[in-house]
Order: structure tokens, then sequence, then C-alpha cells
């Protein structure tokens, strides 16, 4: 009898073959793309092996590649579509908008009106600052929370991924230490220290040992593979925060608008001292990104009360409070503080879905363990259930089986990310039929590879 790893051997070999057969215009395009394109695409994580389908069209919960070929999305454009692609709304409230100008580059009606609409959905939010990414706002939050206390430190969480800002670029992959590029100098993360999530003795440590000026955490672990937090855990890490004098900042560029309308600050009843927002905050397009805090933090900002440029803390760039953007963000939000019914259907559907994913992996020889909040999703190959991302690399029963699963997903049309950390970020749109697909999908997965 084969053991597992020639077993997943034997079927990837089949698998890329009906692959192969499929996608062969995406196969010689990736042989084009990766003549001006280092790796074949613009983002490492856009790529799965043996080579990645090419997107030409998204609507709804689906894409199509350059062969034809459908996929149910439960990427979403990196959680950023919660009303699905190109919804008709908004495009129309843009496509107006830009004929009045798609970049004035002075201030505009709309950057007051969607802060003041912000202000009145965001849990602890007096005011805002419109920055052109989530990694921009996770940078300049970390900037204000050191000018607010006058600390050096920053704790961050095993797994956590809050872009390629250097102070934060670190702890995200095994081993959770060192610099997670190269070019990056050590001196960089000097002062950023990493902890494991659901581990309040670890944070207590860091917090206790170090002048902190803030620990930025996502409220739900999410490109560490939507892991959930543990009962207590997030209340337990505003106790210490508060105990300690350090901002407690949540990155809810993922988790907000998406848990809930107020992000994991309503879902959870835990308020931060400073949220970043990113994805969904613009509507789906481009260069979308928010700081929000109280007025006495963000008062550090005020270039009017604080003239002298080395009194304040700096903010800029040249495409916030973009009119595009904005007018997609400030319509979709909109939407949903009109409709916020359609959170309980969401999270209800994707909790369902979850427990019939966990009945799978336990009829299949418990291969697999699934996690998330709401309707963010993980899928894990772990001996048991990971409550962190070191456990969720360290637990690994084999790493072939990622690979195995998302060449199954794509031959039956359904498309997530990563390929070797899967998270799946489904939108309002999808449905319970879709979701069935998605769970048939995982079932014959494993079917497969447990078939004796």
């Amino acid at each position: 009898m084969l053991n597992l790893k020639d077993r997943i051997q034997e079927l990837m070999a089949k698998l890329e073959s009906e692959y192969a057969s499929k996608t062969r215009k995406s196969a010689d395009f990736f042989k084009k793309a990766s003549r001006v394109l280092p790796g074949g695409t613009t983002y490492q994580i856009r790529f799965f092996k043996p080579y990645p389908i090419y997107v030409t069209k998204a609507k709804g919960v689906l894409v199509w590649d350059l062969d034809g070929n459908s996929y149910i999305d439960f990427w979403m454009g990196h959680g950023a579509h919660i009303m699905g692609h190109s919804p008709d709304f908004v495009v129309k409230a843009v496509n107006e908008a830009a004929l009045n100008g798609t970049h004035l580059g002075y201030p505009n009606t709309l950057e007051v009106e969607y802060a003041e609409l912000l202000t009145r959905v965001v849990p602890n939010a007096e005011m805002v600052r419109f920055s052109n990414s989530g990694t921009e706002a996770n940078m300049y939050a970390v900037r204000l929370a050191r000018a607010y206390t006058g600390r050096r430190y920053i704790v961050k969480i095993e797994g956590g991924w809050h872009g390629g800002y250097d102070a934060l670029h670190v702890g995200v992959n095994p081993p959770f230490q060192g610099p997670e590029s190269l070019g990056l100098p050590e001196e960089h993360i000097k002062y950023t220290l990493v902890v494991p999530y659901n581990d309040l003795n670890a944070l207590e440590k860091a917090l206790s040992s170090h002048d902190v000026a803030a620990v930025i955490m996502e409220p739900v672990l999410g490109s560490g593979g939507c892991i959930e937090p543990q009962p207590d855990y997030l209340r337990g890490v505003r106790d210490l925060t508060s105990r300690y004098g350090s901002l407690l900042i949540f990155d809810e560029v993922i988790t907000g608008f998406r848990l809930a309308l107020g992000g994991g600050q309503e879902y959870f009843n835990i308020k931060a001292d400073v949220v970043t927002l990113g994805k969904i905050v613009g509507g789906g397009y481009p260069g979308a990104g928010a700081i929000v805090s109280n007025a006495e933090v963000m008062e550090l900002l005020n270039q009017v009360k604080r003239p002298n440029a080395r009194s304040r803390s700096f903010h800029g760039g040249t495409f916030t409070g973009n009119i595009v953007t904005l007018t997609a963000g400030y319509t979709l939000v909109s939407y949903l503080n009109s409709n916020r019914g359609v959170y309980e259907q969401l999270n209800s559907l994707w909790d369902w879905a979850r427990r019939r994913m966990n009945e799978a992996c336990e009829t299949h020889d418990r291969l697999c363990w699934v996690t998330g909040v709401g309707s963010m999703t993980g899928i894990h190959f772990t001996k048991s259930k990971p409550v962190n991302a070191r456990e969720a690399y360290q637990l690994r029963i084999s790493e072939e089986l990622y690979d195995l699963m998302h060449l199954y997903m794509r031959i039956n049309n359904v498309l997530y990310m990563t390929e070797h950390m899967p998270h799946l970020l489904p939108s309002i749109l999808h449905t319970r039929e879709h979701a069935q697909k998605l769970i048939d999908s995982l079932d014959g997965a494993l079917s497969m590879v447990t078939s004796r």
C-alpha cells in the first residue's frame, strides 16, 4: 500500500495533467509573463503550482480565466469585495464621480462626509485620516503610537500580516524571527517584539520588560490561517495593554466591515485605541486605507494646532483622500449601514459551512481542521486544531497536501488563496449553494487521498 507521500505524488501527477488540459492558454501566458514579471506575477502569493490561471473578468462571485473557465471565487480580491466583484451601484457612483475629476489634489467634501460616516459606524472612532493602503495605515499608526506614548517598542503577533512596512515585516513566517525579506536590515526591526497569538503570558512578558508603545494585532489572525481568538484572549490583551500603558492597535484591514459593520471591535465587544482599515473601506477600488482613533491621539497629526513639523506625527500622501476611492468606499459602507442584517446572514452561513467542512475532515481520518470567525475561514492539514500560526506550521501533516487540495479545487472550479495557508474571505453574495460546492470539493479532495 502506498504511504501518504507516495499517494500524494501519484495524485498530483494525475491532477497536473487534467489542469494542463483545462488551462492551456494560462500555461502559455505564464511563460510570457515570466519574461517581464519576476515569477510571472505581480505578487508572489498569486502564484500557485505548476502555474497560475490568468483572470480576464470578474463579476459577482465568479471569475473567468483566459481559457474561458469560470470559478467560484472565495478570495474576493484579497477580501476587499464584501459585496462581490463590481457591484453595479458602486461602479455607477464611481463613474459619475470620475467625470468631475479622478484626482483632485485638494481638500474635497466627500472626505469629510466619509469621515463622519466612519466615526458613526466604527467604535471608538472620533477622527479619521485616509491613507493609500492598509500597509500605509499601519505604518502611520505605529508612528502615531510612538509619538503619543513616547515609547519605542512595538509588539506584533506571530503570523500577523500588516503589510510590507519595515518595522512590521517580521514574525510572519517560520521561524518568526529576523527580517522577512532580503534588503531589510536587522536594525529596522530592532524595536519590534513578536509573541504568539492566543498567548497572554508571552504578551505580558514583553509588556513588562520593554517600553512598549503599542500592541498591533488582527482580532482574528488573517494570513496566519483565519485562526479565532480563544475565549477571553482579546479581553486579556485589552486589559494588559491598559495596565502597562501601551496603546492597542487593531489592524482591521480584513475584519473591518466583514465580521460586523463595526468590525472586530463590534463583533467581540473590545475597544481598541487605534484602528487601521483597508480593503473594504475602499469599496473594492485601489488605494484604500484609513486610521481612526480618539481625538486625543489623532490631534498629534494636526498641522493647525502643531504648525512646527517636528512637533507632530507626519501623515500624508499624493493620493490620500482620492475622490474615486472615497466614492466607492462611501457608497459601499453607506449601503452596509442601511442593511446591517446582512451580517447575521453572512456569519450564520459560514458558521454552518465550517461545521460541515470539519465533519468532512473528521470523516476522512481527521486530515484537516477548519478554523475561523464569521465569514473568515481557514483550512489546516494539521495533527490537531491550531490556536496560533506557530502550530499551524509545526503541526502540519504534509506540505504537499496543501498543493494537492489547491490544484483539485481549481480543477473543480473553486478558487481561494493562499496555496500553503488557505484562507477564504467570501462575500455577502455567496449563497448556501456556493458554500455547498466548497464543502463537496473539500470532501472530494479528502476522499481521493484517503481512498484505499
